[in-house]
């Protein structure tokens, strides 16, 4: 065969017309009549040789700007962080590569076991008693969050921060179209959300409230304040949050949270051009059986060795549809596994050192930017991002920064149109001093 991917044979091919009674292509459509025929030719490149594809898609490959090439200040959801070398070995292991679920823990036990113990390693992060075998992505989690919310406590009305991701409020609105729920956005206030609005919006009607920590915008929100607000009407309290944030910051389950969801993209996950990445749900006990996917728990055989099972699977292909939470029909368990992996190799000592590394890096490069006599939009504590006000439209400054190498940050003024000419940074443990002088340097000449 010229091709590895020929995806059937002349032999296939006579066989199955064979089988369904025909002689040839064209008898199997004779019943289509000549005038609706397409007799052309497509207007696609002739086929080449597996060489010369190769060649071409390697071409086309190489005009993206990747992370090898360039360096990085882009965040806003997805960031470039230091990925454990094991992370790929293992992750690359063919009976993980090719796990698609474990469904039958008889041969799946090197399979729950990763979920159960990334299950254990973000409940420790967040603060929470249960989470799940983990969600499609962060935005998808905090989807069903709401629902969940809005099931539990018969409201139909959830109330989501402005400061929390425009796309994953998007998502969530989506989801709420069809359950007929209101989604209603508290406004933010100096970059954070705006508790006296929060107050006046919130009532006996609210299912959840919804606020991410680090928010949008790289700001650390008050979770203390907003749960004495949020369980004041018993509401559900749902937080978003970056898991690697955790490492230094309180975790939401010390401040009352009553669901956290997040994206564990920071941990073992590259970029991947936004996706596929992987989400995490984590609630108190209350709500273990209302959480959506799946649990893996721990138990022992009949001969009281250490084993693994799928524990509760509270979706629509295990019991009955009005009953199912979900209708989540997967996981990422690879993904899944490659942050377990990466938990692993950093260890809780790690994952606070480089947590703390970005808030550091983050905090050197506010300063600089001042001293360059770029103002920042706001002040306060961060994690590692934050938002600077530029003299130009963000796109025009992004084009100027590529030429140098560097892929700039994101145009806040695409979402907030109050913000315009609002560049929003990210800056991880992987950024360099030379690197973020570098930036702020080129930023300036541009501003200047």
């Amino acid at each position: 065969m010229k091709h590895r991917y020929l995806p059937m044979t002349e032999e296939d091919k006579n066989l199955m017309l064979k089988t369904i009674g025909v002689t040839s292509i064209d008898e199997l459509f004779s019943d289509i009549p000549e005038s609706v025929r397409f007799r052309g030719e497509y207007n696609i490149k002739p086929a080449k040789s597996e060489t010369a594809l190769m060649r071409e898609l390697t071409q086309l490959a190489g005009r993206n700007a990747d992370l090898r090439s360039n360096v990085s200040f882009l965040g806003a959801g997805v960031y470039d962080h230091y990925i454990p070398v094991i992370v790929d070995h293992v992750i690359s292991r063919s009976e993980f590569y090719t796990a698609y679920t474990p469904y039958q823990p008889e041969i799946s036990q090197g399979e729950l076991q990763a979920i159960f113990e990334f299950q254990t390693m973000i409940c420790e992060l967040t603060g929470m008693e249960t989470a799940n075998s983990s969600m499609y992505d962060g935005g998808t989690a905090l989807a069903e969050a709401a629902m969940l919310s809005a099931a539990h406590t018969k409201r139909q009305k959830v109330l989501i921060s402005g400061a929390v991701h425009p796309e994953a409020r998007e998502v969530v609105k989506a989801y709420a179209k069809g359950q007929r729920i209101d989604i209603v956005e508290i406004p933010v206030k100096d970059g954070v959300t705006d508790l006296d609005a929060l107050k006046k919006l919130s009532g006996d009607g609210v299912a959840a409230v919804i606020v991410q920590y680090p928010n949008f915008f790289g700001r650390i929100e008050p979770l203390k304040e907003v749960e004495e607000i949020v369980h004041a009407n018993k509401s559900l309290f749902v937080v978003s949050s970056n898991p690697l944030s955790l490492g230094v910051l309180t975790p939401p389950g010390k401040f009352g949270a009553d669901i956290v969801v997040g994206d564990a993209q920071p941990f073992g996950i590259p970029t991947q051009f936004g996706g596929p990445h992987c989400g995490y749900f984590a609630v108190t006990n209350k709500l273990m059986r209302k959480v959506p996917g799946r649990l893996v728990g721990q138990t022992t055989d009949d001969q009281g060795r250490r084993g693994f099972v799928l524990t509760l699977q509270a979706r629509e292909q295990h019991i009955r549809r009005d009953k199912a939470t979900s209708n989540i029909c997967s996981n990422q368990a690879l993904n899944a596994l490659a942050a377990s992996v990466a938990m692993t190799a950093l260890g809780k000592k790690g994952v606070r050192s480089m947590a703390a590394s970005n808030v550091q890096k983050a905090h050197y490069a506010k300063t600089v930017f001042k001293e360059q006599g770029i103002e920042l939009a706001y002040e306060g504590p961060a994690f590692n991002e934050f938002v600077v006000k530029l003299n130009k439209p963000v796109k025009e400054v992004n084009q100027e920064l590529l030429k140098k190498g560097i892929i700039g940050g994101y145009d806040l003024g695409r979402d907030y149109p109050d913000l315009a000419n609002h560049m929003l940074i990210a800056v991880t443990e992987v950024r360099t001093k030379e690197e973020i002088d570098t930036l702020v340097k080129e930023l300036g000449d541009i501003h200047a």
